[in-house]
């Protein structure tokens, strides 16, 4: 484990699915419904209470779908964690689509979110770094940025995991933010 911005920060690889924090982020589809990668693995795990509160929320709030950067919350279902976070990041178009800018706003408004619930520990995957294409390493950077500038101004949530499925991809995240100069 690395541990970063006072001990606020820390980044591991292991499956999100299985901590025991208060919230878990989803790198969710703006359809809410499950997908593929980390989307898919917390809706197996959490089982179908997650499903049913995701419906209510395409009913009533979103309709027409869960904006990209936009953040909601509903329960853990089966898993350790009391709660799901569930934030749509962009799909990468080369960066001509303020991808960078949406991707930020992603992880600030589960932060928002996290501190308005009263939430302590929260966990994230890398968000559109899977399917959606985004590249690692500037995800990397505006991932850090993100959470640093919230941390700075915000005493909840206490403790931020940067959680990866591998020992490669976690690497690749500290190499690229030691070389971006963040005051990590």
């Amino acid at each position: 484990m690395d541990v970063y911005l006072s001990k606020r920060l820390k980044i591991v690889t292991g499956d999100i699915t299985t901590l025991s924090v208060d919230a878990i982020v989803n790198a969710a589809n703006s359809s809410l419904y499950g997908g593929g990668g980390v989307d898919g693995a917390i809706h197996r795990a959490g089982g179908p209470e997650i499903l049913s509160e995701c419906k209510e929320i395409r009913t009533h709030r979103y309709p027409d779908g869960l904006p990209p950067g936009k953040a909601v919350l509903t329960t853990a279902g089966n898993m350790k964690a009391n709660h799901v976070i569930h934030t749509v990041g962009p799909i990468w178009h080369s960066g001509t689509q303020n991808e960078r800018e949406t991707l930020a706003n992603a992880y600030k408004n589960c932060l928002i979110l996290a501190s308005e619930s009263n939430i302590k520990s929260i966990a994230f995957p890398a968000i559109s770094t899977g399917i959606y294409g985004f590249p690692k390493k500037i995800a990397a950077v505006i991932a850090v940025e993100a959470i640093e500038n919230f941390l700075k101004k915000n005493i909840l949530p206490k403790e931020v995991s940067l959680v990866f499925f591998s020992e490669s991809d976690k690497n690749t995240f500290i190499t690229a933010v030691e070389k971006s100069k963040l005051s990590v």
